[in-house]
C-alpha cells in the first residue's frame, strides 16, 4: 500500500507556472511508475503526464508537451509536475496517481493509487 498527497495548487494567471508536488509513503517508491491526471468540472479524468520507475522515459498528454514537466526524487518520495505557460483550459484537479507494472501509461484504470487531488485555477 502506498499513501501519495500532492501539494502546490492554487490561482495562477494565464501564462503563469505551477509546480505541483506529490508526496508518496509506504512501500518503496522507486518501484513504482508515477502518473499524473486531470479532471475538470463535468469531465472525464485524462492523462497529463508519466514517468517510468527508472526516470528515464517520460509520457506526455496532449496539449502539454513543451509546457509540463515531470520529475521525481525518489530520496525524497516525492514526483513534480512543472507546469509553465498555463491556459485557462488547464483548469482541473490535479492528481498524482502510483503504477505497479505495465507498460500502458496513459490509461487512468492502469493506476492503483491516487492522492486526493489538488485544484489548479487559471484565470484570465
Amino acid at each position: 500500500q502506498v499513501q501519495l498527497v500532492e501539494s502546490g495548487g492554487g490561482l495562477v494567471q494565464v501564462g503563469g507556472s505551477l509546480r505541483l508536488s506529490c508526496a508518496a509513503s509506504g512501500r518503496t517508491f522507486s518501484s513504482y511508475a508515477m502518473g499524473w491526471f486531470r479532471q475538470a468540472p463535468g469531465k472525464e479524468r485524462k492523462f497529463v503526464i508519466a514517468m517510468s520507475r527508472s526516470g528515464i522515459s517520460t509520457y506526455y498528454g496532449d496539449s502539454v508537451k513543451g509546457r509540463f514537466t515531470i520529475s521525481r526524487d525518489n530520496a525524497k518520495n516525492t514526483v513534480y509536475l512543472q507546469m509553465n505557460s498555463l491556459k485557462p483550459e488547464d483548469t482541473a484537479v490535479y492528481y498524482c496517481a502510483a503504477k505497479i507494472s505495465g507498460n500502458d501509461y496513459y490509461s487512468w484504470a492502469e493506476y492503483n493509487y491516487w492522492g486526493q487531488g489538488t485544484q489548479v485555477t487559471v484565470s484570465s
